[in-house]
């Protein structure tokens, strides 16, 4: 597994940039905003292509606190087109979390995540879980058991299912986030 920090400042691709992170109970809520970028980035989303970085994108991090290391979770980011509306739902499997000294969360990935698209209402009508080739190549690799990686997709599976059904709790805290950050 890798540890990996939600920390967006260094990211070449984003060449003007601000970044808040705001502290709330249960979570981490880490609002970056790509005022200009270098390359805008697209991803392919099933039958789809979906931008979702270029000039004025904002990515959202609701980062769980209290579940703790080497504990089974997951983070949820959105990214944001220039005018505010959703561009995908993107939600991190992870084998535990934390903050860092600097305040920044982190978590151990476990390669797999699930993206979602975004409809009026806060509905989810497309989901798609990716980048299983990433897990099976660490399981080969001795960086995650097989066991860890079965239950990776167990709750990847889970989360899917909670984003369908409207239970996805951090879908609620980002929405109430964005209609009221906080400040």
């Amino acid at each position: 597994m890798k540890r990996k920090t939600f920390d967006l400042r260094p990211w070449s691709r984003a060449t003007r940039h601000s970044q808040t992170v705001t502290h709330i109970p249960g979570f981490v809520i880490v609002d970056f905003i790509a005022h200009e970028v270098a390359r805008v980035q697209d991803v392919t989303f099933g039958e789809r292509t979906l931008r979702i970085l270029a000039d004025g994108y904002r990515w959202v991090r609701v980062h769980p606190t209290g579940v703790g290391e080497g504990v089974m979770g997951d983070a949820l980011t959105v990214m944001l087109d220039a005018s505010g509306q959703p561009a995908q739902l993107y939600v991190d499997i992870h084998a535990g979390e934390g903050l860092g000294e600097d305040g920044f969360p982190w978590h151990d990935d476990l390669y797999l995540d699930v993206i979602a698209d975004w409809q009026p209402g806060w509905r989810v009508s497309e989901t798609h879980i990716i980048d299983a080739d990433d897990l099976e190549e660490a399981v080969r690799a001795g960086q995650v058991t097989p066991e860890m990686a079965e239950a990776a997709w167990a709750h990847a599976r889970k989360v899917e299912q909670e984003l369908r059904e409207r239970r996805y709790g951090p879908l609620e805290v980002v929405r109430r986030y964005l209609e009221d950050p906080y400040t």
